[in-house]
């Protein structure tokens, strides 16, 4: 199936009734107001809450827009910052932010947050369904990199640079970056280039160990999962993203849009959800 529809940038502007926070390096989380009065710790939403979760070269502002029409269709969403430092601690992290939601989870992955979720969610019987944007499906023993590497077309290392930072027991890791000069072109073709830059100021590095981290779970094994194919990807080729959607047995929807999909076109991506959703 095949779905198309013309890109639009994120907007600043916040919905009515509606409280929208994010800030780089920060949670983004969402609901609205009239949820806020009607919240009962002790009583379980009756749809799943959302959990949104980001990849390399990103923040949580990069659902903005599909957050906005999620709310619109009464979920509760979730998008926190993932550290982007290891898969293991980043699953971590966010199995942690799960724990403490409580009823049935969706979770959703881009890029490397895909790996994220495939491994957060294994023997997490609360989460209910996966839905991969542009997303790393790896199998047991595979890593994000390796993934990159089995299928010609990603221009990804010409466009980045490494840089180091700190470790927290001492020395130096390394971290990758997208060029800012190159990130429109690589990372989000057909945004607008003022949205672009935005994007491009406040991209998230991720850690090269990260990427070269073997997954030690596939949930996507037990759980439903859905996949969006983005056809125009230069970070993972789009002929890798639909082998690890027929591999996962994902329904599967295809996109002529950038790896940034979810800026360009947050449409077909909060429909794909919607219907993992029901």
């Amino acid at each position: 199936m095949k779905s198309s529809i013309s890109r639009r940038a994120v907007t600043a502007s916040l919905l009515a009734g509606a409280v929208v926070l994010a800030t780089p390096g920060a949670a983004f989380s969402a609901t609205s107001t009239a949820d806020n009065q009607r919240a009962d710790p002790h009583r379980h939403p009756a749809k799943p809450t959302i959990v949104l979760i980001h990849g390399a070269f990103a923040d949580a502002s990069s659902w903005g827009a599909v957050v906005e029409r999620l709310l619109r269709q009464g979920h509760h969403v979730l998008a926190p910052a993932l550290p982007l430092r290891g898969l293991a601690s980043d699953a971590a992290y966010v199995r942690s932010v799960v724990d403490s939601v409580p009823g049935p989870i969706l979770l959703v992955g881009h890029s490397y947050g895909g790996s994220v979720i495939s491994q957060a969610a294994a023997e997490f019987p609360r989460v209910k369904a996966l839905v991969y944007v542009a997303a790393f499906v790896p199998d047991i023993g595979e890593s994000a990199l390796e993934l990159t590497n089995k299928y010609p077309g990603s221009t990804l290392a010409q466009a980045t640079s490494t840089q180091s930072y700190p470790l927290p027991g001492g020395g130096t890791g390394e971290e990758l970056i997208i060029k800012r000069d190159l990130f429109r072109a690589q990372f989000a073709a057909g945004v607008p280039d003022p949205t672009a830059q935005v994007m491009a100021a406040g991209q998230r590095p991720v850690a090269v160990a990260a990427l070269q981290e073997k997954a030690i779970a596939a949930a996507w094994k037990e759980i439903p999962s859905w996949y969006l194919v983005a056809a125009e990807d230069r970070n993972i080729p789009p002929a890798a993203e639909q082998g690890m959607a027929e591999r996962a047995g994902a329904r599967t929807i295809t996109v002529r849009a950038p790896h940034a999909v979810a800026v360009s076109d947050p449409g077909p991506v909060t429909d794909l959800i919607l219907r993992a959703a029901c």
